[in-house]
């Protein structure tokens, strides 16, 4: 499992980058300062010609979040926009998934990762204890490798949700799935020597 990133280069056309719900809503004190990790993710897979999918997050009236826990954020088209750091690689995403769910995998998302062929999901965004755990989670229920990328990943409820969302992920999809985003750049970005 761990041989890929343990190799010199991951495969561009197999692995693709999931920006997960980094949106004006889910940013607060706590979530803001990994939006620059989160760009140079982008970039980085950009330039390695790797794709990149972007969620967002759409808190629909009559949701389980209003019905059961009474959370009735991320209903405006202010708090659903990409932080501006982010929203001009949206032309240039291989998707951009809406979702009404915490995973990714919606019948829309599930369908694009799918026909895309990918193997390998990396995840980044907000919260770690919500989306993107939910989403690796998923992926890895369906088949797919789910790398978290630990240091492009934050909760708005502060670091101990961050670190909780951590060590549930290191123990049901295994600690090797948890990446810095430096070891995942140096490997994407090793492909454009070994593969032009």
């Amino acid at each position: 499992m761990t041989a890929m990133w343990k190799a010199e280069w991951v495969d561009p056309r197999s692995t693709a980058l999931l920006v997960i719900d980094v949106q004006q809503g889910f940013v607060n004190q706590h979530s803001r300062g990994v939006i620059p990790a989160v760009i140079r993710l982008v970039e980085g897979w950009q330039a390695a010609g790797a794709p990149v999918v972007l969620s967002r997050f759409h808190n629909e009236p009559g949701s389980p979040y209003e019905t059961i826990t009474g959370w009735t954020r991320l209903r405006t088209p202010e708090e659903q926009a990409l932080v501006a750091d982010l929203a001009p690689f949206a032309a240039t995403a291989a998707a951009v998934i809406d979702k009404p769910q915490a995973s990714v995998f919606t019948p829309e998302g599930a369908r694009t990762i799918h026909e895309a062929g990918w193997t390998d999901l990396v995840l980044c965004g907000i919260d770690t204890d919500a989306c993107v755990y939910d989403s690796a989670v998923a992926a890895y229920q369906a088949g797919y490798r789910p790398w978290i990328v630990t240091d492009a990943c934050a909760s708005t409820g502060g670091a101990r949700y961050h670190d909780a969302a951590l060590l549930l992920a290191a123990r049901n999809i295994g600690a090797e799935q948890l990446v810095t985003s430096e070891v995942v750049l140096s490997r994407i970005s090793g492909t454009q020597g070994a593969h032009a």
